[in-house]
């Protein structure tokens, strides 16, 4: 295999690694685009896999650098002046390069295209009716897989507050039971993708 077509491959696996890396990340979002929710944890597996993928990545367009630098020192030193195909072009691997660190970092940004529900307003009648529950999720990867959860509680009626976390793997919703209901929440939040495994009282 001759080294451009070697470099244009490693680009590629570079790229593809990358996106892959936050693909459990990635599928809320477009869920919430779509206007969707199930399904959005399809690729939840991949997590425990994404410092390798990244790891891959940061290689195969590493060695794709390498590859173009070199073939550049020998093109000038030779003064070849046939025209490079767009896959040799340094632009080609600018963009690759920036595409695969906007793929990686992902997760860190996925929140802001939820909307911001936290100045929501809730006309509660009766104190006596506002409950918080913690709710334990399975499924969720990263923090934009718990702004998804916290979007689509939010929909409900009488819903006060909703705070999930996927460090703790949890959500604690406060909401009037006059109007939501248990089962509504969790029928909410499993609509996700993601599962309610345990819901206790808050306090418990």
């Amino acid at each position: 295999m001759n080294t451009e077509k070697t470099s244009k491959n490693a680009a590629y696996t570079g790229l593809f690694a990358a996106v892959a890396a936050s693909s459990c990340c990635i599928p809320p979002v477009i869920a919430l685009i779509a206007g969707v929710g199930g399904g959005a944890s399809a690729l939840s597996w991949m997590e425990p896999l994404r410092p390798y993928l990244i790891g891959l990545a940061v290689l195969a367009i590493g060695y794709a650098w390498y590859s173009y630098l070199r073939t550049k020192k020998v093109d000038d030193c030779c003064e070849v002046d046939a025209k490079p195909k767009w896959y040799q072009t340094k632009g080609f691997l600018i963009g690759i390069t920036l595409f695969a660190a906007v793929s990686i970092s992902f997760p860190y940004y996925a929140h802001i295209f939820y909307p911001n529900t936290t100045n929501k307003e809730v006309v509660v009648v009766s104190e006596a009716n506002v409950e918080t529950l913690n709710f334990d999720i399975e499924g969720m990867t990263c923090n934009g897989c718990a702004a998804h959860v916290e979007n689509e509680v939010n929909k409900l009626s009488g819903i006060i507050s909703v705070t999930a976390s996927y460090d703790n793997e949890n959500a604690t919703v406060t909401f009037d039971k006059s109007k939501t209901t248990e089962e509504d929440i969790v029928k909410a939040i499993n609509g996700t993708g993601y599962k309610v495994i345990n819901k206790v009282k808050d306090g418990q």
